[in-house]
């Protein structure tokens, strides 16, 4: 992964191979970066603007060669926008594009210069999602292609090597800027390496074992619990989605330990289904090919708590990750069985295929037990999530409006959007059971509510919020801001709420 650095000297003086410079849209007289390379340059961007060749728009990507004029070999111009819709978020698109247009172009020590004081946002929070943008934007899986990391054809793999972020503000605000975006990244990376793991490789087992190595460097305590000691717990709802598979469950829990022992610790619990057929209620083939990524809940809570470790939040974090595979046998789980989860309560089965909310009872149930408050999870839970918010949003349902508020707080500064989704008491009804205490799934009607109701039933009166993260955890098709496959999402915005939690646990 490339090396970030941080400069505060004028954007002329930088020494790489590449630039990247941004451009607002409907403006014709060039300011901060853009001017001074302009300058250098002989006009040639004012006369690219003047043209109408360049016009700034969001997305515009613009390469130009410098011929020897500056010591970058190229400079790329990207498209910002509206000076008045300007935010932090685009600063990390830019930064993305900027940087996989470089790498293309063969450039391998990059600069960027993307916001100044003139466009109202706050510098360090520019240099961070400048890293954060340009380490997303460059990450590839290719541990399964031959020559993935070396090239193909014989020919050398381009890549950038190192990204310099310019800025004019305080260089120590700018450097812890810039380190924690780059913590944010490498851990929503590794989530997504994860999430883009094959599942013949990626079993529960391999799971608990790639969450040890990690535990293990950033220094989290760490529990891999074998399906003995989940029939111990007696987690009646997570060993029947297990009982289907080959597969071994796994319960994995990370701990850190930064904050007092009297507080209750944060917990966050990540839906861990390595792989989904859909059980007895088989899926049809076309929506079973990706269910790889069904475990993307629990990818973001270990990336998460790999940021967590490393950014060293004054708050304890337990995180939570009930792992297995959903799979038909003649052992599986049946529509009809009523299953006891771990803390007594039971449910009605009628669709093998809502499992992600089983596996999660008994996640939340022992989040409970050993009394963490706020719990907070994530799950590729629902389809119907995607009719209501589509690809932008995530679904936030809680029983809590202060967590709630917290969750949004920690969207909005992360990047990572959510939208608030009704929990009113009528819905209660949709999964009323006449033979358990409730029902797995109440139909096809706000599909993606009585999901949430479930699961609120194994939180009680604890506060929690659920993150219906079913189509912002993987992206369909390559596009500016990255490649296809895992994204990585929440990995920010739960590593957001920990600290938003820590600091006000401080005041």
């Amino acid at each position: 992964m490339a090396e970030v650095r941080v400069s505060t000297r004028d954007v002329q003086q930088f020494d790489g191979d590449a630039l990247a410079i941004g451009l607002f849209s409907g403006e014709t007289a060039l300011q901060g970066p853009a001017a001074a390379l302009d300058e250098a340059l002989a006009g040639v961007i004012a006369g690219l603007v003047a043209s109408g060749e360049v016009t700034g728009d969001a997305d515009e990507i613009t390469l130009l060669h410098t011929l020897g004029k500056i010591e970058p070999a190229r400079v790329a111009i990207v498209g910002l926008g509206k000076r008045d819709k300007f935010t932090v978020d685009r600063v990390r698109r830019a930064a993305s594009q900027a940087c996989r247009a470089l790498r293309g172009a063969g450039a391998k020590h990059v600069g960027l210069a993307l916001a100044w004081a003139e466009s109202g946002v706050n510098l360090a929070l520019a240099a961070r999602a400048a890293t954060e943008g340009a380490l997303l934007g460059l990450y590839e899986f290719t541990s399964y292609k031959n020559n993935g990391a070396n090239g193909q054809n014989g020919k050398p793999k381009k890549a950038i090597e190192t990204i310099t972020v310019l800025g004019k503000g305080r260089e120590p605000a700018l450097r812890a800027a810039v380190e924690r975006g780059r913590i944010l990244a490498e851990s929503t990376n590794f989530a997504r390496d994860l999430g883009n793991e094959p599942p013949n490789t990626l079993t529960p087992t391999e799971l608990g074992e790639r969450a040890r190595r990690m535990a293990a460097e950033v220094g989290l305590e760490c529990e891999i619990h074998d399906k003995a000691w989940i029939h111990k717990q007696e987690m009646g709802a997570l060993l029947a989605v297990n009982q289907g598979s080959a597969e071994e469950p796994r319960f994995i829990v990370l701990r850190y330990n930064g904050g007092s022992k009297r507080a209750p610790a944060l917990a966050l619990v990540g839906k861990g289904i390595t792989f989904d057929s859909g059980g007895l209620s088989l899926k049809p083939s076309d929506g079973m090919a990706g269910m790889k990524t069904d475990m993307c809940g629990g990818a973001t809570v270990l990336g998460a708590m790999r940021a967590i470790a490393l950014l060293k939040p004054a708050i304890s974090v337990v995180g939570i990750v009930p792992a297995t595979e959903n799979m038909p046998s003649g052992s599986a789980y049946h529509p009809g069985d009523i299953l006891r989860a771990s803390n007594g309560k039971t449910v009605e089965i009628n669709n093998t295929d809502a499992e992600g909310r089983l596996a999660l009872a008994d996640g939340i149930s022992y989040a409970v037990k050993h009394g963490c408050s706020p719990i907070v999870d994530a799950a590729t839970l629902t389809g119907a999530i995607g009719v209501a918010l589509g690809r932008s949003r995530a679904g936030l349902f809680s029983n809590d409006e202060d967590i709630t508020r917290m969750v949004e707080q920690a969207a909005a500064a992360s990047g990572e959007r959510v939208w608030p989704m009704p929990m009113d008491d009528e819905y209660d009804q949709l999964i009323h059971s006449d033979i358990a205490d409730m029902k797995q799934t109440g139909g096809r009607l706000a599909g993606s509510i009585t999901a949430a109701k479930v699961l609120s039933n194994f939180a009680g009166d604890t506060p929690w919020a659920h993150l219906d993260i079913a189509y912002t955890a993987v992206r369909e098709s390559r596009d500016v801001e990255g490649e296809a496959g895992a994204t990585g999402y929440g990995v920010r915005l739960f590593s957001e709420l920990a600290s938003l939690l820590a600091g006000r646990k401080g005041e």
